[in-house]
């Protein structure tokens, strides 16, 4: 799947590059893709998504927690030395979380927005 994707990125940045009209072409291009990224139903499904992948990121990383290997990781993390916070760091800490993101506002049919 990879392998593909790749592939398919390769012909669109060749055909962008190679192409007679050049620059044109891709402002065109990268036009009609803003559009559809800025379009509300696109927005919403962005945001659909991102709410279920963080659900499942946490679910996941409760599970993990909670089973044997997770209670192995977090008494190895806390018996281990301080000196260097790179290795001593919580290796089921969330990278996610960002204290200075801007959540994201989804607009919705419901409401004005959504945020998550």
């Amino acid at each position: 799947m990879r392998g593909k994707l790749m592939f398919i990125t390769g012909l669109a940045a060749g055909f962008v590059l190679g192409s007679r009209a050049g620059r044109e072409k891709y402002e065109e291009i990268a036009a009609n893709a803003k559009k559809v990224w800025e379009h509300p139903t696109v927005q919403e499904a962005a945001g659909v998504a991102q709410a279920q992948a963080n659900k499942l990121y946490t679910e996941s990383k409760d599970k993990l927690q909670s089973s044997k290997i997770g209670e192995k990781l977090s008494t190895s993390s806390t018996s281990s030395s301080s000196t260097d916070t790179a290795l001593t760091a919580d290796p089921l800490a969330d990278p996610l979380a960002d204290p200075l993101a801007e959540p994201l506002t989804v607009p919705n049919s419901k409401t004005t927005g959504t945020t998550y």
